[in-house]
């Protein structure tokens, strides 16, 4: 049984039906894999297309990644108190673009909450396999909080931050999303506009496939006992559109008797406990369906659909509950049922 989700308006005219061949390339980049299919014109060469994603995908690491000590992002994190770093462009968009979504769902999501993903064992330091104390926790958030970059901590006009001093930035929860779209933006300009471009289960997809049919793809959802049949497959016509899905089930660890989740809450310090078990969001933007999934997960199923709502979001949540799962939509989402 499935059901299927389309556009209720196309951003352009429909594109025409492309000639050439479907063509795969994939990879690994920021701790998971990528992979991009395209409509390849009979002119291009694939390993010029294959070298050209690489490259665009190695400069968002070079750029935002807080896993390499060489990174723009992480000579922010060293600076000195008081001190005004330079960001290349993508990577103050991309901080720009996770500082709105803080202050939209009130912390919810926090591009400095690093620091404490990384003592949950979830970040660069390493897996954890008993609970952090209290005290540590106590500790640690008291190094967080995008509230500490004051608006005039943040010069559009330079392209530059200032460090208050001892804040760590973490943009791991946007810049999946970002690679996406950038990859995407990199295959239009190539002239390959029939695409679809999936990093870590962040889609975007654009054009059509050589048969005059959009790219589908189907939603992840958790199912309960690994029973395929236990949920409903959805399936959504990417046509100019990218969908990011966060949940709880993917990364997580158990000390004593308790499933920590790697959905930290920034304004607790602790892994979320409600019953939400995956957020999917649909955007035009896939760095902003990252980075509103995230959000959505953190806030709950009933603060999050009401975040949503508010936001005019596509968005899907689905909830535990003792007989599997209970679905909650946006108007958004619903319209799209076809």
């Amino acid at each position: 049984m499935h059901r299927v989700l389309i556009p209720v308006a196309l951003a352009a005219p429909p594109p025409s039906v492309p000639q050439g061949q479907v063509r795969q390339w994939h990879g690994e980049t920021m701790g998971t894999t990528w992979t991009v299919s395209a409509v390849l014109p009979a002119n291009r060469h694939g390993d010029e297309i294959d070298a050209g994603i690489r490259a665009v995908l190695d400069n968002v690491i070079a750029e935002m990644s807080n896993w390499s000590e060489t990174s723009d992002l992480s000579r922010f994190n060293r600076a000195d108190g008081d001190s005004w770093v330079t960001l290349p462009q993508n990577a103050f968009i991309v901080l720009q673009a996770a500082l709105q979504v803080a202050r939209d769902s009130g912390g919810a999501f926090d591009p400095t909450a690093g620091p404490l993903v990384n003592l949950w064992g979830f970040g660069p330091a390493g897996k954890r396999t008993v609970a952090p104390s209290s005290n540590d926790v106590a500790r640690v958030r008291q190094h967080c909080g995008w509230q500490r970059l004051h608006a005039d901590d943040v010069d559009a006009s330079q392209r530059r931050v200032r460090q208050p001093g001892g804040l760590s930035l973490d943009v791991c929860a946007i810049a999946k999303g970002f690679g996406v779209d950038a990859v995407s933006r990199y295959l239009d300009g190539c002239g390959v506009a029939h695409h679809l471009v999936e990093i870590g289960g962040e889609l975007r997809g654009q054009g059509l496939k050589p048969d005059g049919m959009p790219w589908w793809v189907e939603l992840e959802s958790p199912v309960a006992n690994g029973d395929a049949d236990a949920a409903q497959r959805t399936l959504i016509a990417l046509l100019g559109l990218s969908v990011a899905t966060s949940g709880d089930y993917r990364r997580y660890f158990e000390a004593d008797g308790h499933r920590y989740a790697h959905t930290i809450d920034p304004r607790t310090g602790y892994p979320a406990t409600h019953a939400l078990a995956s957020v999917t969001v649909i955007h035009r933007e896939c760095m902003m369906a990252d980075a509103l999934s995230t959000a959505l997960m953190v806030l709950g199923p009933y603060a999050g659909l009401a975040f949503a709502q508010r936001h005019t979001l596509a968005a899907r949540l689905l909830v535990r509950t003792p007989d599997g799962s209970d679905e909650l939509t946006t108007p958004a989402f619903a319209a799209m049922l076809s």
